[in-house]
């Protein structure tokens, strides 16, 4: 299975430290944000990467370059332009190929292991769901029986880790350019057709200073 790392965001919270430092290069104990994922990957067995860029995305190019010390294959998708998460997802499909494959926000910092993911037969995403942090107390999906919901109102759900596995089909007939993931994903819950489960290890939404600074706390733990 292939690999996605979204890296584009310009992480505007994060000023003033991404002012001349792209935030997936932001350091978590002593290495780059974006380098957990990658080395967590290479571990897990995933070789084929495609990571995307824009803000200074020539930094993170010359950092990690093919990919090849870190024991996989990068193969980038830069963007000229801000296309969103799906749009970002959407112009990468050519080098994901036509199997589902792996996604990974690259803000985020966590110990879960991509080893164990899969996409079950006839779904389009899988999510990785954790509990509400304090900036997202509702959460975002529902989860029942391995089943990922659209909450009504009142309702209080998981958050979405940023970890999935997706199917091509899920993006492939919508139009080139900039546009939001996650509505996709709520019509494909609608439709019954999107998988997920609870994770209850470490994880950090590293979108602002002080919980970058919770991240370095937790991975010297």
């Amino acid at each position: 299975m292939r690999a996605m790392v979204l890296a584009a965001g310009k992480g505007e919270r994060m000023r003033p430290l991404t002012l001349h430092t792209p935030k997936p290069l932001l350091p978590v104990a002593d290495k780059p944000l974006l380098q957990w994922h990658i080395e967590a990957l290479a571990t897990a067995g995933v070789a084929e990467l495609v990571i995307n860029h824009a803000w200074l995305g020539e930094q993170i190019e010359r950092y990690f370059e093919d990919g090849k010390r870190f024991g996989v294959s990068i193969r980038w998708s830069a963007e000229g332009e801000p296309l969103e998460t799906g749009g970002g997802i959407r112009k990468a499909l050519p080098l994901l190929g036509d199997a589902p494959f792996i996604l990974i926000n690259g803000d985020v910092w966590t110990r879960y292991d991509f080893a164990q993911l899969a996409l079950p037969e006839g779904m389009l995403a899988h999510l990785v769901l954790t509990d509400n942090p304090v900036h997202n107390p509702n959460g975002d999906f529902l989860l029942t029986d391995g089943l990922v919901g659209n909450p009504a109102a009142g309702q209080v759900g998981l958050t979405y880790s940023g970890i999935a596995v997706l199917h091509p089909d899920l993006l492939a007939e919508h139009p080139e350019g900039a546009f939001a993931l996650a509505p996709l994903l709520r019509a494909a819950a609608e439709q019954g057709r999107v998988s997920g489960e609870h994770f209850r290890g470490a994880w950090i939404d590293v979108g602002t200073p002080e919980r970058l600074a919770d991240a370095d706390r937790v991975a010297r733990g």
